[in-house]
């Protein structure tokens, strides 16, 4: 019953919609490259063009998902040394 929820295309557009909502709540920027792998994964299975095994669907968004993760942390680096210190307070005069 589990493998079988695999091969529905929603399953994989929940998975990407809460993978989403947690790399919103939760900092790092971390999340949103499993959340592009689920999606692109819930487009395979709804359009029919993927339909492995288990062990395929889970490698194919594994690799689909650290691809995306990557692809996301060259376009977007993180700053180094960008922690700006206040050495004074807005309201004083």
């Amino acid at each position: 019953m589990l493998m079988e929820a695999w091969t529905l295309w929603w399953v994989w557009l929940v998975m990407a919609a809460i993978l989403g909502l947690a790399e919103m709540l939760l900092p790092g920027f971390i999340l949103l490259g499993f959340a592009l792998g689920a999606l692109l994964m819930a487009g395979l299975t709804a359009t029919g063009f993927f339909g492995a095994s288990f062990a395929g669907t889970v490698l194919v968004y594994a690799c689909s998902s650290v691809i995306a993760w990557w692809a996301l942390n060259r376009r977007f680096p993180r700053e180094r040394g960008s922690v700006r210190l206040w050495n004074r307070d807005i309201n004083d005069n």
